[in-house]
């Protein structure tokens, strides 16, 4: 084989672009319920077969979050057997599947435009295929990129997919956006506990259309990602793993030139060569530490942040909720940005730590100015310190310890299980919030519950630093091989 005497960025560059369209797809995926929620519920409080309580509504909101955690659990599997490049390609199918199984539910089997019990399964079927996408693309899209990338652009590189995924979030908004077009959101009166109705006076369009082209335009992304997949070479350390080392050897070479790739070749087979090494065979702490990672990055509450911002700017008595949701949401994308230019020159911890300090001040911002009187200013700022520190650091940096922390022979087994605990502990978070956040106590009333849950995140981040810095290594530099090696021995003591 003609193998390349020297690597090209522009070839890196183009095939971790690819990859970084599935955080893109995950974000989008994740958000787009949010402008069509309203008119979805809507459509179905037309129903006459069953009563569309805010109960079912709230599980129809979240139900993709179900296939998340499916799809991550399963994504190891997928990753050993399949390969990274085909789990994403089947993550692109699914992501494709549920956009045009959500925009037209009735396929097949259902009066089009009729509401009924059976239809709504069916929309929720459809939308936790999409989040089995989301699931596989979460796990698989930063361990392509970690995989394919050289060591010293690696944690810069992984960055950018926590950036499309924001990103994803913010194209979606807009999307939704322009598809509501001069059309109104239905206008939804409760009349009882936890029932509700749709006023007379509501834009017909919004129900029956509007939410199903926010749905359905995620099929062009997901089109377009699926496609480019199968144009990317697979992972050069997979390749390695199932005994490909020409194959392994030309990805390489094309990105870091012959010379360096047999080098690189040589460092993934002496850590492969036993290939079915079981997942403890580098002890318990490196599960524990990436699982813990996963885990932190949900409990310190950015999620109930996100999810319920608009709710929580509103009890802040500041201005238009809406307007502080946008700011939030640019100053998020700005401190992702710090992540992407600064990970390799600070390194993975130093973020990290500081990041969860910053966390801390914002959140015990918050939950001291609902126990003294304050200018609405302070939580609104402290809001915004909490989110921005945390797109600095665990936002990003998650992701890219998680791509990198554990050794090749168990890395596919090992990411499935820490993105599996993210999407359990991101379902934990965001459904008791609401309830905490509401909570009452005598003459406090509902602001012990705005103190109490933000006091709680603090004391979690405070935590999540001390874990950072006791137990988590510092990876910037090392190669995927090093990482084997450091293990390896950290379980012979």
């Amino acid at each position: 084989m003609n193998y390349p005497q020297n690597g090209s960025k522009i070839y890196l560059f183009s095939i971790v672009l690819v990859a970084v369209l599935g955080g893109l797809l995950f974000g989008y995926d994740t958000a787009v319920i949010s402008g069509a929620e309203k008119g979805l519920q809507a459509f179905f409080l037309g129903a006459k077969d069953f009563v569309y309580t805010d109960t079912i509504h709230g599980i129809t909101s979240s139900s993709a979050l179900l296939g998340c955690i499916i799809g991550a659990a399963i994504s190891g599997f997928c990753a050993s057997y399949f390969g990274r490049k085909k789990s994403l390609a089947i993550a692109g199918v699914f992501f494709f599947l549920s956009a045009l199984g959500s925009y037209a539910p009735e396929f097949l089997f259902f009066q089009h435009g009729v509401p009924t019990a059976s239809l709504l399964v069916a929309f929720n079927f459809y939308r936790i295929i999409g989040g089995i996408g989301v699931g596989l693309a979460s796990a698989i899209c930063p361990m392509y990129i970690a995989e394919v990338a050289p060591s010293n652009m690696r944690g810069t590189l992984v960055s950018w997919n926590q950036f499309a995924i924001i990103f994803g979030q913010l194209v979606v908004y807009f999307v939704n956006f322009l598809i509501l077009g001069e059309h109104t959101q239905p206008i939804i009166e409760k009349i009882g506990e936890t029932l509700y109705q749709v006023n007379a006076q509501s834009d017909p369009w919004t129900i029956q259309t509007g939410w199903r082209y926010m749905f359905g335009s995620e099929a062009i992304v997901a089109g377009i990602f699926t496609i480019l997949v199968c144009l990317v070479p697979e992972s050069p350390r997979y390749l390695a793993l199932i005994g490909k080392d020409e194959k392994a050897l030309m990805v390489l070479s094309h990105i870091n030139g012959y010379k360096k790739a047999q080098e690189i070749l040589d460092q993934i087979k002496n850590t492969v060569e036993v290939k079915s090494e079981k997942l403890f065979s580098f002890g318990v702490m490196v599960i524990f530490v990436g699982v813990m990672l996963s885990v932190f990055q949900q409990a310190v509450g950015i999620n109930a942040v996100l999810y319920y911002a608009p709710r929580i700017f509103e009890s802040m008595n500041m201005g238009n909720p809406m307007v502080q949701t946008i700011i939030m949401g640019i100053v998020n994308i700005s401190f992702t940005l710090v992540a992407v230019f600064s990970v390799e020159k600070l390194g993975r911890k130093p973020l990290l730590i500081w990041g969860s300090i910053g966390m801390a001040v914002g959140a015990f911002g918050v939950a001291l100015s609902n126990i003294i009187e304050v200018n609405p200013l302070v939580p609104v700022i402290s809001i915004m310190v909490y989110s921005a520190s945390f797109m600095f650091s665990w936002g990003p940096i998650c992701w890219v310890l998680i791509a990198e922390i554990f050794p090749n022979t168990i890395r596919s087994q090992a990411v499935a299980i820490a993105v599996a605990f993210q999407w359990i502990f991101n379902f934990i978070v965001s459904s008791t919030f609401v309830p905490m956040y509401n909570m009452t106590l005598g003459d406090m009333g509902d602001k012990f519950g705005h103190m109490f849950a933000y006091a709680l995140y603090g004391v979690i981040c405070i935590v999540a630093a001390w874990f950072v810095a006791a137990l988590v290594p510092e990876t910037k530099g090392k190669t995927l091989e090093d990482m084997t090696n450091l293990w390896r021995n950290r379980s012979k003591k």
